[in-house]
């Protein structure tokens, strides 16, 4: 069944999209983890706790054809054949929310790739239906903080988008994550400074050894 309330996590058994995932389906939220082995996803959600039971799975394809909000939570290297998988299965008026950020890691060493687009987000738009929205969420929030679920994130979020109703849409998702507040950024382009930070929150991880460096903004209303 879909509903406008409905979500789709794809990637959503990895420690930022079961974070996610969960703390959606905590806010009441009717939730969808894609997944390419979805036998393997029932099993990894079985084990999520009480909120566990408002949390279906199916495969990519099949969950985004039944979302009216997909939430990308893959690795950036993994997008492009995911977005190959699910381009014909997107709904009218869909909205695309990208939370990858186009890192790697080399011999220890961090280093953003070089995406021809600008950015991860600007790269998901290139690649999905004209009729859907995209947006940038999720990108500066720490991985590990996200899969406690039961901790407020006590920081603000970046979000920027295509339209106004793609900002307006992402921030009200934003919004269910307990001690989350939304900024405004304006256009998608400003996906590439926010990734930017995203990086840079990683480097204060590793530089002072913790592990959930994020952000506030001081002096926004």
């Amino acid at each position: 069944m879909v509903t406008a309330s409905t979500i789709a996590v794809l990637g959503g058994t990895g420690k930022q999209g079961r974070g996610l995932a969960q703390r959606f389906a905590m806010a009441g939220r009717s939730v969808i983890v894609g997944s390419r082995d979805p036998e393997r996803a029932r099993a990894i959600v079985a084990d999520w706790g009480a909120q566990a039971g408002a949390i279906e799975v199916d495969t990519n394809a099949g969950a985004v054809a039944r979302a009216a909000t997909i939430v990308l939570t893959v690795p950036f290297a993994s997008l492009t054949s995911l977005l190959d998988e699910v381009q014909a299965r997107f709904l009218e008026q869909a909205l695309v929310v990208d939370v990858s950020v186009p890192v790697t890691f080399t011999d220890g060493k961090m280093s953003m790739i070089d995406v021809p687009e600008g950015s991860a987000a600007e790269h998901v738009r290139a690649r999905v239906p004209a009729h859907v929205g995209v947006a940038g969420a999720f990108k500066t929030l720490p991985a590990d903080l996200l899969d406690e679920v039961q901790q407020p994130v006590d920081c603000d979020e970046f979000i920027c988008g295509d339209s106004d109703a793609a900002r307006a849409e992402a921030s009200a998702l934003a919004g269910l994550v307990r001690g989350l507040r939304t900024v405004d950024v304006g256009p998608l382009s400003r996906a590439r400074s926010i990734e930017h930070v995203t990086a840079l929150a990683i480097a204060i991880n590793r530089r002072h050894h913790i592990h959930h460096a994020r952000f506030r903004v001081v002096g926004l209303a």
